[in-house]
């Protein structure tokens, strides 16, 4: 049971500096007490943890620019910050976990300001069906959180510029670019500041949970500890991942993401397999990766391990995951000899 609310507002716009405050506060959140932390990135593409940095974000461009790309620890897709857009967390014990409550914050904060917004699909908010916020979420031993954007006054140009939108997503949700299927709330409410939207989520967080907020300060956090974590955030090794050899690519999106498979196989064996996705399934695809190694490249023999890596997992949705090892199975069997 909720007990105590915290609010921490981000000192910088360092991503990677960023992140690591998200993860600390995550995994030092007390039984009983919610905190949320707002934060700003500048000029930034943050990929989902199984995502492929490459495919997903125009990185020259981006760097070449002065921008940062960094991968988070939550599924998902990509999306691009700036300091038009507004980021929240909520850290919480598992216990205490509660997506729709958590969610109804955001919703109320928007809806104070005189805007009609809606929960659309899997992960979005939305206004008149074009989206502002998207949603991620993780899960790791007893400590979760449940991030996500708030755009108020983003570059739309900066954001088609550095995204690298799946094509079939796009004819997914029946559009052409990705900036037709987003708005900003400044479009709906033109005076509306990044200050009287960070007001409204205070308020509205202490309305929903019926407690009052309590400030906390990033500077009482410990420095070398964040430090320490900012690095992993911005290592080469996290953001794209070490290099695989694939032999064979299979790609499909379904009702819950898009997904990229390779495997690198040797000798009959499947011997790493790599999993790119904007699924918030992040647990789910881990296991299979898991469970493939190891197993011979036979449709059967790999239908056979990813059922074993579905079944290993810890998934958000158990229906989502009976769903993504129907797809994946399919998958294979359609792209694998027998």
């Amino acid at each position: 049971m909720i007990r105590e609310l915290y609010r921490i507002r981000a000192n910088g716009s360092d991503p990677a500096h960023n992140l690591a405050v998200e993860e600390y506060l995550t995994r030092h959140t007390e039984p009983g007490q919610c905190i949320l932390f707002l934060w700003q990135n500048k000029r930034t593409v943050v990929i989902g943890k199984n995502q492929n940095a490459w495919k997903e974000c125009s990185v020259q461009q981006l760097e070449a620019d002065g921008g940062h790309l960094v991968r988070r620890l939550s599924g998902g897709g990509a999306v691009y910050h700036d300091l038009g857009n507004l980021n929240f967390t909520f850290c919480v014990r598992r216990e205490d976990y509660n997506i729709s409550r958590q969610t109804d914050v955001i919703l109320r904060a928007v809806k104070s300001l005189g805007i009609d917004a809606v929960k659309d699909g899997r992960n979005d908010l939305t206004v008149d069906g074009k989206k502002f916020s998207g949603h991620a979420f993780l899960k790791k031993g007893p400590y979760c959180y449940h991030h996500g954007t708030l755009m108020v006054d983003v570059d739309a140009e900066r954001l088609t510029k550095y995204l690298r939108v799946d094509p079939l997503k796009l004819d997914g949700n029946g559009v052409d670019s990705v900036r037709a299927r987003v708005t900003n709330l400044r479009e709906h409410a033109p005076s509306l500041t990044i200050a009287a939207l960070e007001q409204a989520l205070t308020d509205s967080f202490s309305e929903i949970y019926g407690l009052p907020v309590r400030d906390l300060r990033e500077e009482d956090l410990p420095a070398w500890k964040i430090d320490d974590l900012a690095a992993f955030y911005a290592s080469w090794d996290w953001v794209f991942g070490r290099p695989l050899t694939f032999t064979h690519e299979m790609q499909g999106r379904y009702s819950w993401g898009g997904v990229h498979i390779g495997l690198k196989v040797k000798s009959g064996i499947v011997r790493d397999m790599i999993c790119y996705s904007d699924g918030l399934e992040e647990g789910v695809l881990a296991a299979v990766c898991e469970a493939v190694k190891g197993c011979r490249y036979e449709s059967d023999a790999l239908v056979e391990a990813v059922l074993k890596g579905v079944g290993s997992a810890e998934p958000l949705s158990k229906v989502t995951a009976a769903q993504m090892a129907a797809d994946l199975c399919d998958l294979i069997r359609t792209n694998t000899a027998e």
